[in-house]
């Protein structure tokens, strides 16, 4: 079905991206649980965290071109928040 030119799992979702993002990260964690072959997971959140933030900083800073209240602004949190985040990856510009 069709609903305003979108999939309609696109318009439940809202965003077509999202949903293969979710995918992609469910898929990523279970592969992880697989690797440990039985092994406990511990501080599994600091490094998801850790291994997503990063290049999600990254990638937003190249395509704003390294404007930082832009990024900020793309990702939906203030300029102080954002430079804390550069700092902790050493991304500082």
């Amino acid at each position: 079905m069709i609903t305003s030119g979108k999939k309609e799992s696109e318009a439940s979702t809202g965003h077509r991206h999202s949903q293969c993002l979710s995918e992609k990260v469910r898929d990523a964690v279970e592969q992880y649980f697989s690797d440990l072959d039985g092994h406990d997971a511990t501080d599994l959140y600091e490094l998801f965290i850790s291994q997503v933030e990063k290049p999600l900083l990254e990638t937003i800073l190249k395509n704003t071109r390294g404007n930082l209240s832009k990024a900020a602004q793309v990702l939906g949190m203030n300029r102080g928040t954002l430079r804390s985040r550069l700092k902790k990856y050493g991304l500082e510009t």
